[in-house]
This record gives structure tokens, sequence and C-alpha cells, in this order.
């Protein structure tokens, strides 16, 4: 039993008797949640033209996430296209120690970040933290690829622990596509496309479940992403803006691999 308890999450995203609006955070954390709100919404807005499709199948209560992820400012983006409440929230960065970077500084002001171990160690405690936010209602976003990559209509393969956490608790999963994210160009239009939510059986989280969840997730996010177009890179300051935060793997952006 996850430690929802008995109030668990149903598939269609109720939880029992706990109130959808509470939240992690209290006292000062509540401001810091509204100030990065207010923050996302107006910086996204007099940048970028943001247009948000499906926001109407996003579950009532508590409900995972996944998102593709090709830059630093999904998580802005997301904050500025979903509701604020239930509370969102956000799973990474990788170092337990969000004081390390600028990215994760500004993620720990906000108090929407989950950190987790790459180590492996700490999962359990990790796994409670999820479990207790699901408890109060509350949705946890996740990009599921694992990190950045180039190219619109690319999904990589999934890691299992958004589809683990999902199958534990018993709470739905939404794909969610954002297109237009490559580049951030003054003024360019970034879509952000909400699926229908995969609805999960409360259960035990054996390896096939969770295989099968994973697999109908990235499915989602390839239908969504399908006619996602890449463009030319900005100027220089676009260009900057897109990179100044990118943490890519290969060390500097690499060439587009449509991987389906």
């Amino acid at each position: 039993m996850s430690a929802a308890g008995n109030n668990r999450p149903t598939v269609d995203g109720s939880a029992g008797r706990r109130p959808a609006g509470r939240t992690i955070p209290e006292g000062g954390g509540r401001i810091q949640y509204w100030l990065s709100t207010i923050f996302a919404r107006v910086a996204v807005g007099a940048y970028l033209r943001l247009h948000v499709e499906g926001r109407e199948r996003l579950p009532a209560g508590p409900a995972l996430l996944c998102f593709n992820h090709q830059s630093w400012a999904d998580p802005f983006v997301l904050i500025a296209a979903l509701p604020a409440r239930p509370d969102l929230f956000f799973f990474g960065p990788k170092e337990a120690d969000m004081r390390i970077g600028k990215k994760n500084r500004l993620i720990a002001l906000s108090r929407r970040g989950i950190p987790f171990r790459p180590d492996k160690r700490g999962l359990v405690e990790v796994a409670r933290q999820v479990d207790a936010l699901f408890e109060r209602g509350s949705r946890l976003a996740i990009a599921p690829e694992g990190r950045i990559h180039a190219g619109e209509r690319v999904v990589l393969p999934l890691d299992d622990g958004a589809a683990y956490f999902a199958v534990r608790a018993g709470v739905p999963v939404v794909p969610i596509a954002i297109l237009g994210l490559g580049w951030l160009r003054f003024g360019g239009t970034v879509r952000v496309r909400i699926g229908e939510p995969l609805p999960v059986i409360p259960g035990r989280a054996t390896r096939d479940a969770v295989e099968a969840m994973s697999i109908a997730t990235r499915r989602a996010l390839l239908d969504l992403v399908a006619d996602g177009r890449d463009r030319e890179p900005p100027g220089p300051f676009g260009r900057w803006l897109t990179e100044v935060f990118q943490d890519w793997p290969e060390g500097s952006r690499p060439p587009i691999e449509d991987r389906r």
C-alpha cells in the first residue's frame, strides 16, 4: 500500500476525502509558490506567444504530468500554461543539494522542486515525498526522457521512474507536449498540448505494469508531437537565452535525430 493509504486517488484523479487544494509548502513557502507563478506568467507572456490546447482534459485531482523536454524553460512555460491549483510541482533537478547552480537555486526559491538522487540512494524517501504530494491532491510534472534533446518530433525512450510513481500511487498520467521551445525566439509561438489522461488502476508497481505505462506514455507523447516543426535559430540574443541554462549531455547542441 502506498503512503496515500485509504485516501488513495482513484482512476479519475479524485483524492477521496483529501481536499485537492492542500499542498506541501506552508507559510513563507506559499508566498514563494505564488510569486513564482506570477513571475512565470509575466515573463513567458512578455517573451513568447503561448497557446494551450486541451486544458479541459486535466483531471481535477492529483495527477502525474509527463512532458517532452527540449529546453530549460519547459517548467516556466508549464507554470504559465497550467492552472495554479491544484498545486504544481516538478521532479528534479538531479542534484540533492539544490543550492548548486543558478537554475537549481531558482527552483529552490520557487518551492516547487523535488530533487532526486541519480546515484540511487535515498529513493525510498523520494518515493515517500511523491506519495505525500499526491495524497495532498497536488500535481507532479516530470520530464521522463531524463534529459533535454533537440528535435520537435523527438521523444527519447522514457525512464521508468515516472510510470513507477503513477502506478504506485494510482494516479492518472497526463501526457503533455511542448512545441516551439527548441529555440527561444522573441515573439515565437509555443504550443502546450495536453493529451488524454492515461488511467492507472491502483495496485502493486510490478515491472510489467510500470513498463506498460511507460510504453503507453511515450506513444501518447509521440502522437502529440507528430506535427512539430523545427525552426531556424533566432538572432544572437535568442540563441544566448536558449543555451544559457541548457545542460547538453554531449557538451553542446547535438544534431536532430528523429527517434520514434
